[in-house]
């Protein structure tokens, strides 16, 4: 027992240093901001504007997101603006018709159809998967599941959440007589009939059939 005290203490200093490090590289982490908006193109240049405000900044870098990619596929059949939910840096630009330029790291959704701006329910959304064919989706929140189908009524029911490696999660539901399973998993997913992009892939399970489709974290959750 001794021996075993003695060795804990001896690791108190290697602990402390170890936690030292991780909040020192922790930092620019804090620096990132969520912010959601609309998408415009201007001489090949992408514009942000988030919601609600007048405020325009240069986007740089989306290349590294695919945003650059998956914006310009958006654009090409037709549409001006988009809307963008993702996060990045904020930081200042030399140029004076904008207000500065956004860095994004991470892009959750870029969609040319939708509520947008407007959706009301966002803030208080963790979670929210859909799929075609047929049209499917679900919306998580602190409060429970609502799953609807198309040509019945939306249903709420309580579920149960597993957080599983690598960012994927794990939801399923058992009543009214069904067994629903949700699985979402961080990898790029597009819209086959809207080309929306979403940073997330679903698979809903429901009595046996299996549906797929795409997912994002809402406002109330972060990954």
């Amino acid at each position: 027992m001794r021996a075993s005290r003695i060795f804990c203490f001896a690791l108190l200093p290697l602990l402390a240093s170890c936690q030292v490090f991780t909040e020192k590289t922790a930092e620019p982490e804090s620096e990132q901001t969520r912010m959601q908006g609309e998408l415009s193109l201007s001489a090949g240049q992408l514009l942000f504007r988030p919601c609600r405000e007048q405020r325009q900044f240069i986007v740089n870098n989306a290349g590294a997101t695919g945003l650059s990619s998956d914006a310009n596929n958006l654009f090409s059949i037709g549409h001006s603006t988009l809307y963008v939910d993702m996060r990045g840096q904020l930081q200042a630009n030399a140029k004076t018709s904008v207000d500065g330029q956004f860095v994004p790291s991470q892009v959750y959704r870029v969609q040319a159809e939708g509520q947008g701006c407007s959706d009301i329910n966002f803030a208080r959304t963790m979670l929210r998967a859909s799929g075609r064919e047929p049209q499917w989706s679900i919306a998580v929140s602190n409060q429970g599941m609502v799953f609807n189908r198309v040509g019945q009524e939306p249903q709420a029911l309580p579920y149960l959440e597993e957080q599983l490696p690598e960012g994927r999660l794990s939801l399923s539901s058992e009543a009214n007589g069904q067994r629903l399973e949700l699985w979402v998993a961080k990898q790029r997913c597009v819209d086959s009939m809207s080309g929306a992009v979403q940073h997330m892939s679903a698979e809903l399970r429901l009595n046996g059939d299996v549906l797929r489709g795409c997912a994002f974290l809402g406002g109330a959750r972060n990954d």
